[in-house]
């Protein structure tokens, strides 16, 4: 078994499930919670260390103080201001010397795993340990797109490569070839909301979801679970595209089944087959 591993926690339920198969196996973890970001819930009964995301001398100290070897970031986080990150000397340290690259989600995040490795640690991916996460090229579920739906994950294919290559987002939505938007910082959740009312009286659109081309996979990998169903349920989307090895797919069965029940598609692509 590899050594002890450092679970720097975000929102949602990937964290927890990450704890519950360290707890199945026997691994020995330590998490680390950062306010206003990790659910409460999450480090219950829990070994670990509420934090801010900018104390990051006291983290470093901390995971050392654990024994930390290894180190995951998994489930997302909402990227603070400045004023709300209150960096201390470390962190300081550390935006002085990425400069620029820490305008974009990607330049930030890369850097920060290049700087957790320079301190010894090993950076984990979480699709290296919730393998079932993974999304496969199939179509899940019972329903499929037609040649409409095509054309118009072949339009976000198209979008989406764009948009990751200026490292902006990963999800774009859109309908019978019109963009109805675009993910930026407001993340996939208000996009989908957003794009309810810029529907058109027609067949739903489409919402599709790519990794950034260079994009750091062990830290930011596209997700969607029931919550991202539920809501293109109710934006009156009929369907969702996300890329096969480079998204991961959380609640398989019960996203498949409130897809089924909904009648919208799930269908895990490969964007080069969209050329």
């Amino acid at each position: 078994m590899s050594g002890k591993l450092g679970i720097l926690a975000g929102g949602g339920e990937l964290p927890r499930r990450l704890i519950k198969l360290c707890q199945e196996t026997g691994r020995d973890f330590f998490v680390v919670a950062f306010k206003g970001q990790t659910d409460n819930e999450t480090i219950t009964g829990i070994n670990h260390f509420w934090s801010r995301l900018g104390a990051a001398g006291e983290i470093l100290s901390t995971l050392r103080q654990q024994q930390v070897t290894d180190l995951v970031m998994i489930g997302p986080v909402k990227r603070p201001s400045m004023a709300e990150l209150r960096p201390d000397w470390r962190a300081l340290q550390f935006f002085a010397k990425i400069g620029a690259k820490s305008l974009g989600d990607d330049g930030l995040l890369k850097s920060v795993v290049s700087a957790l490795e320079a301190e010894g640690f090993n950076l984990i991916g979480v699709d290296d340990i919730l393998h079932d996460l993974l999304a496969t090229k199939e179509t899940y579920g019972e329903h499929t797109p037609d040649d409409q739906a095509y054309e118009d994950i072949k339009r976000g294919v198209e979008v989406g490569r764009l948009m990751g290559l200026a490292d902006v987002g990963q999800s774009v939505v859109v309908q019978q070839g019109l963009v109805l938007g675009v993910e930026a910082i407001e993340g996939t959740d208000a996009l989908i909301d957003r794009c309810a009312d810029l529907k058109r009286d027609a067949a739903g659109g489409v919402l599709v979801k790519l990794k950034k081309p260079q994009q750091e996979r062990r830290a930011d990998l596209p997700t969607i679970g029931v919550e991202t169903v539920k809501r293109a349920v109710k934006a009156g989307l009929r369907g969702i595209a996300i890329e096969a090895g480079g998204a991961l797919v959380v609640d398989r069965d019960a996203v498949v089944q409130l897809a089924n029940e909904a009648g919208l598609f799930l269908i895990g692509i490969e964007p080069a087959d969209y050329d």
